[in-house]
């Protein structure tokens, strides 16, 4: 009986705890209506800054943002990111309580809330545990995501672009359901705020280019000139007046490293072309029959 009673106390000590982590966060949660059916959802991040997810906004201009009570504002998309799914707004006058991100990173078991404003209903909410972090992962637009969380929290309709909250209700991450078939993803803070500073300062986040088409292959012992690695990128395509040909690249090169990082899938090349590299002058090892060659290439700005 003892036992009973005490089970039963922490239960709702944790429930009580999960309910006041919901009504925390509730103040910094907004609707956002960015396309003609179901709306989603967006976070307060600064004094006049909210961010959402980037596949919620079907149109560019008239988005109207709705707080918890229930008054509407007009907001400007500062930029988007379809990369991380992210898009970031700025709303005159908001004056609306900002979210608070969690001190530590998300942790493979920990018991989360996904939480949403799909409506002026009032906020929404799922729980679950954090059930992956992973990464680099190519989404379902061909692109490269760098970090994730995986939840098995229920994203209900319109849940994009609310958080992903710890037990005291501390934002772990940004939910989308726009980069995986629908798979619940969060992106974790520490990313969100990095492209929402880029974001922020120049409205698109910069990432580089080469121009050119590859495919993954084994590297017989004989090509590898040296090499510990197996495996390589085979350039297949060279865009003409792209990085890639104006750096010399040529179709039948295998590429195995830039920058001095290997190059040992088409994951690792694009993590390697992030904004900070655009406009420099980076070496490039290929082997060209067998031997190695380095090259120097200047990354683009992918448009």
């Amino acid at each position: 009986m003892e036992n009973t009673k005490a089970d039963t106390s922490l239960l709702r000590s944790l429930s009580n705890q999960m309910a006041d982590a919901v009504e925390r966060v509730a103040p910094a949660l907004v609707t956002v209506h960015g396309r003609s059916r179901q709306s989603a959802s967006g976070l307060v991040i600064s004094p006049d800054l909210v961010v959402t997810a980037s596949h919620i906004l079907e149109r560019e201009n008239d988005l109207k943002i709705q707080s918890h009570d229930g008054k509407e504002f007009s907001a400007t998309l500062v930029g988007r990111d379809t990369t991380t799914d992210l898009a970031l707004l700025r709303i005159q006058d908001l004056n609306l309580p900002v979210a608070s991100a969690a001190s530590e990173p998300a942790r493979v078991g920990q018991l989360i809330l996904a939480v949403g404003r799909p409506s002026e209903d009032g906020p929404m909410a799922s729980t679950g545990i954090v059930s992956a972090l992973g990464g680099p992962v190519r989404t379902g637009q061909g692109t490269v995501l760098e970090r994730y969380i995986r939840t098995d929290a229920t994203p209900y309709p319109g849940f994009s672009g609310g958080p992903l909250l710890d037990a005291e209700g501390a934002v772990l991450g940004i939910l989308t359901t726009g980069l995986s078939n629908g798979i619940p993803l969060a992106i974790p803070m520490a990313q969100v705020q990095t492209i929402v500073d880029a974001l922020s300062q120049q409205g698109y986040i910069k990432r580089g280019y080469l121009g050119l088409s590859s495919q993954l292959v084994h590297l017989p012992e004989a090509q590898r000139a040296g090499r510990e690695q197996d495996h390589g990128l085979l350039i297949v395509n060279v865009e003409k007046d792209s990085p890639a040909e104006q750096g010399g690249l040529l179709m039948g090169d295998i590429l195995v490293s830039l920058d001095g990082h290997t190059i040992t899938d088409t994951e690792d090349l694009q993590l390697l072309l992030g904004g900070e590299r655009v406009g420099k002058a980076l070496p490039v090892e290929v082997i060209r029959g067998n031997a190695i060659q380095t090259l120097a290439v200047t990354p683009g700005q992918r448009k």
